[in-house]
């Protein structure tokens, strides 16, 4: 299942409309998470063209996405992300996916439909952002897009490292692969990508969230929340993964 999540139905046509994208080159089934039968009325005119939308309206709660996902076996998650909100409710909506075992990307209204031809995947020297390349290698798979790892310029060996396992699995579908060498570090290599996607016209980046929420985190929100903040197209998100690796880098 692909599940939107929207906070301002008059603006998500092409919010529910890129959803709607993926879930049909995905063969997954299409559901938006609404409050109100007016939502559902106001989404079912907006969108004439899709038959048979799931509205998933009993259990409406942020706080509790990822339960909602979990027992829905949601695939994908998409919010709406009204550009003028304040970070807090940012930080409350992502403070709310950090359980999360699936991916889910913020989707501004300012944003054009998801066209994920060309696929930006910044690789810093974390072991878990291998984790990106099964969902980089689905849109290579499904939409044909070319797929371009821009590694992190750092002194050592393990961003490479990370780089070749994706590369291997890539090659196994003979998917379009690029690679790039950044210029920044494994601490702003994800600052570089959203730079590189906007001016290189690609159409969605894919990040790491932060293992755990430091001081500086709390205070002044972690680099997920700057990214999308800062970010000309969408971003897609994957939460390390504490079950499948030590996090002692």
């Amino acid at each position: 299942m692909i599940l939107t999540l929207t906070n301002e139905i008059s603006n998500a046509e092409k919010l529910l409309k890129s959803a709607y994208s993926l879930s049909q080159q995905l063969e997954k089934e299409f559901a938006v998470l609404v409050a109100s039968d007016t939502e559902k009325k106001q989404i079912t005119e907006m969108l004439p063209q899709v038959p048979n939308i799931r509205f998933i309206g009993d259990e409406f709660d942020e706080s509790r996405i990822a339960d909602i996902c979990e027992k829905y076996e949601v695939s994908f998650l998409f919010i709406q992300w009204n550009d003028s909100s304040k970070k807090k409710i940012l930080q409350k909506q992502l403070n709310a996916c950090r359980e999360l075992r699936i991916p889910y990307v913020f989707f501004k209204n300012s944003f054009d439909e998801l066209q994920p031809k060309k696929v930006l995947v910044p690789v810093s020297f974390l072991e878990e952002e291998y984790e990106k390349a099964q969902f980089a290698a689905a849109f290579g798979r499904f939409y044909g897009a070319n797929i371009t790892i821009l590694l992190a310029k750092d002194y050592g060996s393990k961003a490479r490292v990370t780089a070749g396992k994706m590369t291997t699995l890539f090659e196994k579908f003979n998917l379009d692969v690029t690679h790039e060498q950044g210029e920044k570090d494994s601490f702003k290599i994800e600052y570089e990508a959203i730079e590189n996607a906007k001016r290189e016209s690609f159409g969605i980046v894919l990040v790491t969230a932060s293992r755990d929420y430091g001081l500086d985190d709390i205070l002044f929100g972690p680099k997920e929340l700057h990214l999308i903040l800062k970010s000309t197209v969408p971003l897609l998100i994957v939460n390390p993964r504490g079950d499948l690796y030590a996090l002692c880098d």
